[in-house]
């Protein structure tokens, strides 16, 4: 009997090595997809805000284009405008030139009667002088040989100095048209040559800003290019992190299906040892008392008779095995529960809630709803930081999420005992307060959570 104990012992013994190794073997492997997980949720966020901001870009240049566009329009319209008052003004000034060629016949025609007028003028100036320096009318009149014939000479002195007369009104009358007509004609051409030339240099900043915005336009749609460009390299980078995501997801399931394989291994090796443990006791406490029979025996001389000893109960492998799976979990806080599992609205709109909240202080210890080996610790997303169990309870895998702690006192690949301590209670990652958080999953732990169950029946 001692000799199968000490074997058994020595065999329990190995195994317990061996699943003592493997967790250890195994820790640095799910650790490190672990760590490329997050590097790619966290190249993912990167990508979604690149995404966003060359959208924002996209839409701010949008609309900073589509007001160079509105304003081309304008400044085509007003263009055209400005065209068109300058045809209208050079169609004034070709008339006015028009104008200018008719009045000149005029003026041509004014001068030629001036310069007439103004040799007859001359004419009779040198008269004047070669007489003696004036007309005597006179002597003219007096020198009449008859009534009839002073009659005739009054009447031609009349003519004569009316006739000289009317020369120097016409002659002053014409100088004066004359200027007149330059005047006006000169005044208006240069009137309207100064307005043409005024809209021909408005016309000229009009076509400078037009080229000017058009070079925006150009110069924009290049930039729309260049971002739809950009965004598109970041959507097919994000794609390509998506499909890594995935890889790493199920990675991830096959690693931790593998360290359940290993805590249900790991628990069937210490309910071994427990059967064993009981049945090296029993066996104990059964040669105790046949030792105190026989002395009782020895020392009785009334009767030789000696009771039997009792035979001690066997503890069978399938008890133990029967046994450990009738166990549950426990509640790894104390506190207040705040909020249950299922649908809830904590601010930001309808939610489904995974799990049970336990609120209490800062720091309060957080242990092991069940024995198992410890596939996450660290920071995760809005789970703050986090540790995950993986457990194997009558040969079926389950998984405990202790969410938002302050602390963590395990690490990748540990094997952890029911009630050990695995944290502290905390208000990391999206909480609205310190709490635990709690999830049972049945099943190993993904990332899409879709094997969740409500954690209230599960506990004692």
């Amino acid at each position: 009997m001692k000799s199968l104990s000490k074997v058994l012992m020595i065999a329990l013994s190995a195994v317990l090595a061996l699943t003592m190794f493997l967790p250890t073997a195994n820790a640095d492997k799910l650790s490190d997809l672990e760590k490329q997980k997050q590097e790619v949720q966290q190249k993912q966020s990167e990508l979604n805000s690149g995404i966003q901001q060359k959208t924002s870009e996209i839409s701010q240049n949008q609309t900073t284009l589509e007001k160079i566009i509105a304003k081309i329009r304008e400044l085509d319209n007003q263009i055209i405008e400005t065209q068109t008052k300058i045809d209208v003004a050079q169609a004034e000034i070709d008339q006015t030139k028009v104008e200018i060629d008719e009045l000149r016949k005029s003026i041509e025609e004014l001068e030629r009667k001036i310069a007439e007028r103004e040799e007859l003028l001359k004419e009779r100036a040198r008269a004047i002088q070669l007489s003696g320096g004036s007309v005597d009318y006179i002597d003219v009149l007096l020198g009449a040989n008859s009534f009839v014939d002073f009659i005739d000479r009054f009447s031609a002195v009349n003519i004569l100095i009316e006739a000289d007369r009317e020369i120097m009104r016409e002659q002053a009358a014409d100088k004066k048209l004359l200027a007149e007509q330059k005047a006006e004609v000169e005044t208006k051409l240069a009137e309207q040559e100064a307005k043409k030339a005024e809209l021909v240099t408005l016309k000229n900043s009009l076509d400078a800003q037009k080229n000017e915005q058009a070079q925006l336009e150009t110069d924009l749609k290049a930039e729309q290019s260049r971002l739809a460009k950009e965004k598109s390299t970041l959507e097919s980078e994000h794609s390509e992190t998506m499909n890594v995501s995935a890889d790493l997801e199920k990675k991830i399931g096959a690693e931790q299906a593998r360290l359940a394989e290993i805590a249900r291994k790991a628990e069937e090796a210490r309910l071994a040892r427990e059967a064993a443990a009981r049945k090296a006791e029993a066996e104990r406490q059964a040669a105790a008392s046949a030792a105190e029979a026989a002395a009782a025996a020895a020392a009785s001389k009334a009767s030789e008779v000696s009771a039997p000893a009792a035979a001690p109960q066997e503890v069978t492998q399938a008890s133990v095995a029967s046994n450990a799976g009738s166990s549950t979990f426990i509640l790894p806080s104390t506190g207040r529960f705040t909020s249950g599992f299922g649908g809830r609205d904590i601010g930001a709109g309808a939610e489904s809630h995974l799990g049970m909240d336990i609120a209490n202080s800062p720091g309060t210890p957080i242990v092991a709803a069940a024995s198992g080996m410890v596939s996450h610790a660290g920071s995760m997303g809005g789970y703050g930081n986090v540790v995950i169990l993986t457990h194997s309870i009558n040969g079926q895998t389950h998984s405990t999420v202790y969410a938002h702690m302050n602390s963590i006192n395990v690490s990748v690949g540990q094997s952890v005992s029911q009630g050990q301590q695995v944290g502290g209670m905390g208000n990391t990652g999206r909480s609205t307060g310190t709490h635990l958080h709690f999830e049972i999953h049945v099943g190993p732990w993904n990332g899409a959570r879709s094997n969740a169950v409500n954690p209230a029946p599960y506990v004692r």
